[in-house]
């Protein structure tokens, strides 16, 4: 099996989400992704990427958002890595509960995890966070 994989490294800036967005929009597109299937890769990586640039690179433009896109046939799997101080997602306020409905943001991890099949968040070796997700191809 061969995997096709695409691999970008931007600088952490607000612009990068939009190209990382269209990026992965065209990549699920071609790999036969519906459109419900592309809206939610879209928008986890729309969440993932905002995140990384955000809160993980705090916006310093000498340290790159990396991404990767790899396409394996029965997988479409997307790896998005910050250089910031990491975090720990189960720390994440539940944006389900009561009293955080009406926070303006703090949804994200839960629109990633909804839309994508498989997530895992882990610290890299050399500094940062990590997010893997996962959209399987429907049979």
């Amino acid at each position: 099996m061969i995997h096709k994989t695409t691999q970008l490294s931007l600088p952490s800036r607000l612009e990068t989400v939009e190209r990382v967005a269209a990026v992965a929009n065209d990549i699920a597109a071609r790999c036969g992704f519906d459109a419900d299937a592309i809206f939610g890769i879209e928008l986890a990586v729309r969440e993932a990427v905002s995140n990384a640039v955000l809160h993980g690179n705090r916006e310093d433009e000498t340290k790159p958002v990396e991404v990767s896109f790899t396409d394996s046939g029965a997988n479409l799997t997307i790896i998005i890595r910050d250089h910031g101080a990491g975090f720990d997602p189960a720390e994440v306020p539940d944006p389900t509960r009561a009293e955080n409905l009406l926070n303006p943001s703090g949804r994200g991890l839960l629109f990633i995890r909804t839309f994508m099949d498989e997530v895992a968040w882990m610290r890299h070796p050399g500094g940062g966070m990590v997010v893997r997700m996962v959209k399987r191809r429907p049979r």
